[in-house]
Formats: C-alpha cells, structure tokens, sequence
C-alpha cells in the first residue's frame, strides 16, 4: 500500500515495485522526448493560469477550486514525467492531464484554503530559497515548477546516471537510489505548488518523513541525532573561522590516514578483515571528520572535540567492529567506491546549500529548521558510510536512502 505523509500540503505516494524494464531503460530518454514536446506546450498555458491564481488569491485570500485543480494536475504531470526520465517509475506515463491515481510515483494535494494574502503576494520572493534547493536537487537548469528537463548536476540527475547502469544489469531500481530520487522529486513538487499558489505552506526539505521514513535499517556505519535544534548565535556568526583550527588538525590526521591506506588493502585481502587497531584509528578518523563537518553544516552545535571519540557529539557515528570481509570486493574497491563518491558529492551539495540557508535561518531565530538538519544529517551519514567502505571499515556499500538516515527512537517523526 502506497504510504505518504501527513503535515505536507502536498504529499509523495509511492505505488513502485522498483521492477524496470531493459528494453525501456536503455531508450528511456528518447521514450521520453514525446512528454518533454507535450510538457512544453502545456507549460506555455500554466504560467497565464498561475497569475490569475495569484490575483483571484490576492483578492479572495483563497485559491480559485477551478485554477488549483488545473495547476495541482500540471505539477502532478510534471513529477510523473521526471521520475520516468529519472527510472524513479518505470512504466511509461499517461498524456491525461495530471490524473491523480494513475502513476507509481504521485501527488496527493490539499484542497484550496485561506492562504495570508501578505505570503501571496511576496510569493515569488519567498519562494527564491526553495528554488534554489530544489534545483540543486534536481540538477542544474531542472525544475519541476518552471517545467525544465535538462539534467546537468544535482541528485536527481546523479542518481538517474548510476541508476541506468543498475537497472540494465540487474533489471532493478536499487531501492536507495529510487527513495533518494522520490525525496528530491517530492519537494521539488512542494516548491512548484507553493510558487503557482496551491498552498501557502512552505516546502519542506525533511528526508526522515516520507514513503520511506517507517523503514529501520542496521547499517554497520551508521548516523544517529540527539540535537535540540537550538544554535547560539554568536557561534553560527563565526562557524567558519571557528573551524579553522579543525581543519589544520584534519590535514595533520589525513597524512598518516593515507600510509594506513596504502597497507590496509593487502592486510584486508590477506587476513579477510581488518586488524582491530587499525580499524579503530581508522573509524576514529571518519567519526571526527563527520562531528568536524557537523558542526561546520550547522547539523551540530557544541564545538567538537579533536579525537573521534565515540559518543562525546550529539551528531554520532557507530561503526561496528571489525568483521570478515569479501576477498574480490577488498582488491576492487577503488573502482566499486567510483558511484559512491559521485553521489556523496551531489548529496553534499545540496546540503551545502541548506547549511547557507540555515546560517541566516539560526542567526536570526537561534533555531536550526528541522528539515534542513535532517539534511545534512543525510549527507553527513551517506559521506561517512562512504568514506568508511573506502577505507575497508566495511563491504556494505553506502546506503543513499533517506530513511537508514536515523534511528526512529530519536523521534524525528513526530511532526508527521
């Protein structure tokens, strides 16, 4: 049964079974072009409609029902186009007008209600934040509200690329990936309602809910987040310079780090695993650079302390003790680790970008958003995870899926 979210005005279903066809995937772009033709024309009767949204909202200080359907069904079109270009979905979709129901990835929208008439009518200043973060996600030039398709960076457009050759292999959607690309799609579709008036509620960027916030994982590097959301001004001000002396003390530790990593491939082949010291120094290593990055990301807010130890940062990694590892995975680390950097670095971005927009958020409010917390958490465990397989703390391949982000009991839910 699809599962969505409850405090969104506007809500992701899932309904995917992560099955994909070869034949499809293989021409999935050029299986597409006919939607991105049909998507142009439709987009040319959307931004007329859109105004006239705004001024009968202005006036009345609620969305036209007829002008919401109409818009509320472009966006839901939209979101269908881009996650079968993305392999997010993988049957092809309809021509019909946004019909709600009749797609693996959808929408679910909040009838039109009252709506502040001051919001509505800064709407596009307002919104300007989100964009930016939505087309970060999605890639650069892509957005679902101004109904581009061009990838050129982004999660979205990382993912579907990695994903392409998954699913030719395997005939597969690997799960993580298609959750990852359901998140990004699904608030891209938040901003697009907000910026054409279906709802005054602001996108929210949360990847611990969703479709996929109730799945538990057992990762053996994984995040966990006892954190407040309060942030002492004075700190967030001087974040940058506050972390200078981490940094110093992170290029220090990465000069013995890489001679470990010279030997640690030949030990690990040799033995099956790696010697316990050494996965120590090494797991100390990646936990004091996520606790460093924490706190630069604003994901933290105690200043960190420069050893690693284990459970001294509200913002913690667990890393389990050393276990026998695959002998072929150990030799051919160095490219089977190749997607998960790319993808580190895409999830990376899109944090970066939240951790400027929290900065202003914190220093004005002595609040860290919630949403944007819980995104550089993300970022923060796929980049440890993915650190941690390269330096052979573990075979599990990183896991790009919102919901291995968190453990439930910290109550990251409880908004929903």
């Amino acid at each position: 049964m699809p599962v969505g979210t409850n405090r969104r005005a506007i809500r992701l279903i899932l309904r995917d079974d992560l099955e994909r066809s070869r034949p499809t995937v293989l021409f999935r772009f050029f299986l597409a072009l006919p939607h991105l033709v049909w998507l142009a024309f439709w987009f040319s009767l959307v931004w007329p409609v859109a105004i006239a949204n705004w001024i009968a909202t202005l006036i009345s200080g609620e969305s036209s029902p007829t002008l919401h359907r109409f818009l509320a069904a472009y966006v839901r079109y939209v979101t269908h186009v881009v996650a079968y270009v993305s392999l997010a979905a993988d049957r092809f979709p309809a021509f019909i007008m946004g019909r709600a129901g009749t797609y693996a990835v959808d929408l679910e929208f909040d009838p039109p209600g009252r709506q502040s008439r001051w919001a509505t009518g800064f709407r596009l200043v307002l919104a300007l934040p989100a964009m930016l973060l939505a087309d970060t996600m999605l890639g650069l030039g892509t957005s679902l509200s101004g109904g581009a398709t061009t990838f050129g960076g982004g999660v979205v457009a990382t993912t579907a690329f990695l994903a392409w050759f998954a699913c030719l292999v395997n005939g597969r959607m690997p799960q993580g990936l298609r959750d990852l690309t359901a998140w990004a799609i699904g608030f891209s579709a938040q901003v697009s309602g907000y910026l054409l008036i279906l709802t005054d509620r602001y996108p929210d960027a949360d990847p611990a809910v969703g479709p996929w916030a109730v799945a538990d994982r057992a990762d053996p590097i994984d995040l966990s987040v006892d954190d407040d959301l309060r942030r002492s001004r004075l700190t967030v001000f001087f974040r940058l310079p506050l972390t200078v002396p981490h940094f110093a003390w992170a290029l220090l530790w990465t000069i013995p780090v890489f001679f470990v990593s010279l030997i640690t491939p030949v030990i690990a082949v040799i033995k099956g695993r790696l010697p316990g010291r050494l996965h120590r120094f090494l797991a100390a290593y990646v936990r004091y650079v996520t606790h460093l990055y924490a706190f630069l990301g604003l994901v933290g807010n105690p200043f960190p302390g420069f050893t690693g130890r284990a459970g001294t940062y509200p913002i913690e990694l667990h890393v389990d003790e050393p276990r026998r590892q695959n002998r072929w995975v150990t030799g051919l680390r160095l490219i089977l680790m190749i997607p998960a950097f790319l993808l580190s670095s895409a999830i990376g971005g899109v944090a970066t970008i939240g951790s400027v927009l929290a900065w202003f958020v914190a220093l004005f409010t002595g609040r860290m958003p919630r949403s944007l917390r819980n995104l550089g958490a993300l970022a923060l465990r796929y980049n440890a995870q993915t650190l941690g397989y390269a330096l052979l703390l573990t075979d599990r391949y990183p896991y790009s899926g919102p919901e291995a982000a968190w453990q439930p009991s910290l109550g990251m839910l409880q908004e929903a």
